[in-house]
């Protein structure tokens, strides 16, 4: 029996042949219902976070690098450079690639793009294919194919003409986050149109209008008659009560409700869900831009952005580049791109790099976009720390 037809019922982290599944077996919560990638986009934590992981990414330059006798220069003139630097298909721009492929990834756990290949299998373009329109089946032999529909038509493509974005799962596929949140998704959904109609309702309560004696059918209908106005009438209305009317309020208010606390744990739930700290998202419950927002800042980059990073690029390097580029290029994000939007901390490590000697003026030019200057390619570094023999002696002269 084969590997990966073993653990036929072990559930979301099973193998299996044919069509793979992403989506719980059990729901935790019944009676949950999917509100979908339209639905849970209309949620604004939902957006929030998807948008705020998806820009982060796509804004990261991605760089193609030639690696010749131990020394590494960008590919500039490569063409897997021109496609992942500057342009992935006719259409799109880099940002708009990644940013779609995001989308994908961060709401049903994988992402898929087509490659369009040369003669000699070189990468031409790629071009993202929406994943509620991709299966993933593994054949009898164990190879992967994906059946990409579109309309009424059926494309299968190989495993080696599709880059394939997983996200957490059982390394095959990636789990659809948004079915695994379903009772979140569907929780906020709910909370949101109850607000909607309390606030919608202008918040006027219902109740019992009581009276201390019978009434006939006619006075009933009559009275209620009257009162309905209370929810349907002008705000501003008053109402006036005769013969020991009585009226009590049944309906609570949203603070007794605690809707608005529910709709505030709510962003927090669903931030937990994509790795976002809520301050990213604009939270007003937690600690504001100017109050440690550069330490949350930091962490999102290395534990959330960074591991991403590091999926992409080795996508990339397992499915879109050929052998051959493999064994003299490297493709990588530029992680630098991250600190572009704090000028202290680029001189910072500018300086200790020019120093140290690690740097030329020149790079650190480069990369702040400013022209070369003379003698700015000579590696230098400070002398204060020198042996005791050697001080006072002038540069380039040898000590006895």
């Amino acid at each position: 029996m084969a590997w990966w037809n073993v653990f036929r019922s072990g559930g979301a982290l099973a193998y299996s042949r044919g069509v793979q599944s992403t989506v719980p077996m059990a729901a935790l919560v019944e009676d949950t219902r999917d509100v979908g990638p339209d639905g849970a986009l209309q949620l604004s934590p939902v957006w929030s976070c998807v948008d705020r992981r998806a820009s982060m990414v796509a804004s990261l330059p991605f760089f193609v690098y030639e690696n010749k006798n131990g020394v590494r220069t960008l590919a500039r003139q490569d063409r897997l450079y021109f496609l992942l630097h500057e342009s992935p298909n006719s259409r799109m721009t880099p940002y708009e690639f990644w940013r779609a492929m995001m989308v994908n990834h961060d709401l049903r756990g994988n992402a898929y793009a087509r490659i369009v290949r040369d003669d000699k299998g070189e990468a031409l373009a790629m071009w993202p294919m929406p994943s509620d329109q991709v299966e993933m089946v593994v054949m009898d032999d164990g190879a992967l194919v994906y059946h990409y529909r579109v309309g009424q038509d059926i494309a299968v493509l190989a495993e080696s003409n599709v880059l394939h974005l997983k996200g957490l799962g059982n390394g095959t596929t990636g789990l659809s986050k948004l079915d695994y949140m379903r009772a979140t998704t569907d929780e906020m959904a709910k909370a949101q149109s109850n607000a909607t109609k309390v606030f919608g309702n202008s918040g006027k309560p219902t109740g019992v209008l009581m009276i201390d004696h019978t009434l006939t059918q006619d006075q009933r209908d009559s009275v209620r008659q009257e009162f309905a106005s209370l929810s349907t009438g002008p705000t501003a209305r008053l109402a006036v009560l005769e013969a020991n009317m009585k009226y009590q309020q049944l309906s609570i208010s949203p603070e007794d409700q605690q809707l608005l606390e529910s709709r505030k744990f709510g962003v927090e739930e669903i931030c937990r869900w994509f790795d976002v700290p809520p301050v990213l998202v604009h939270h007003s419950n937690v600690t504001t831009w100017g109050s440690g927002i550069e330490q949350i800042v930091d962490g999102f980059h290395k534990l959330t952005i960074r591991p991403m990073l590091i999926s992409i690029e080795q996508a990339v390097r397992k499915r879109v580049m050929t052998a051959g580029q493999r064994a003299r290029l490297s493709a990588e994000f530029s992680h630098d791109a991250l600190l572009r939007g704090n000028i202290k901390d680029r001189m910072e490590v500018y300086s200790k790099a020019v120093q140290n000697g690690l740097k030329t003026r020149n790079e650190c030019r480069q990369l702040e976009n400013d022209p070369p200057i003379k003698y700015g390619d000579e590696l230098t570094a400070q002398s204060n720390l020198v042996p005791l023999s050697r001080l006072g002696a002038a540069p380039g002269v040898p000590t006895l």
